[in-house]
């Protein structure tokens, strides 16, 4: 569990730096990763790459974990403060929502948005969107 908590604080804190190098060096090649803001899914590191330089460019979000839950089979539910900014810094969001990841020899394999369409969770949750 202390492994899972640490590449999950490396990975939301590589996130809110807008490293995404770093993060993407935590993740599987394959990994799959929900659009929250754009609906759909992406796979892969370079398909990461492009959402995030996209999302950065329409608004400002920041992630903070605030629990960690290791589940049976690699899953890992955390808790997070998601707080969503206009480029100007209006805020637009300000949330806790669930985030669902799936890990595989010490990488992230999988993120799924607990309660969205992009998970087979049904919990409700709601995951930020454009304004």
């Amino acid at each position: 569990m202390a492994n899972t908590k640490t590449l999950i604080a490396q990975a939301y804190s590589a996130f809110n730096r807008r490293d995404i190098d770093s993060a993407l060096a935590l993740m599987s090649e394959n990994v799959s990763w929900p659009k929250a803001s754009e609906g759909g899914r992406v796979a892969g590191k370079e398909e990461i790459r492009a959402y995030w330089t996209r999302q950065w460019k329409e608004f400002d979000p920041h992630v903070e974990p605030l629990e960690v839950i290791d589940r049976q089979g690699g899953i890992t539910d955390v808790k997070v403060r998601q707080i969503v900014k206009s480029l100007g810094g209006d805020v637009l969001s300000d949330s806790e929502v669930w985030h669902v990841y799936t890990i595989a020899n010490g990488l992230i394999e999988r993120m799924d948005l607990k309660g969205s369409e992009t998970s087979s969770d049904a919990t409700p949750s709601k995951a930020f969107s454009r304004h």
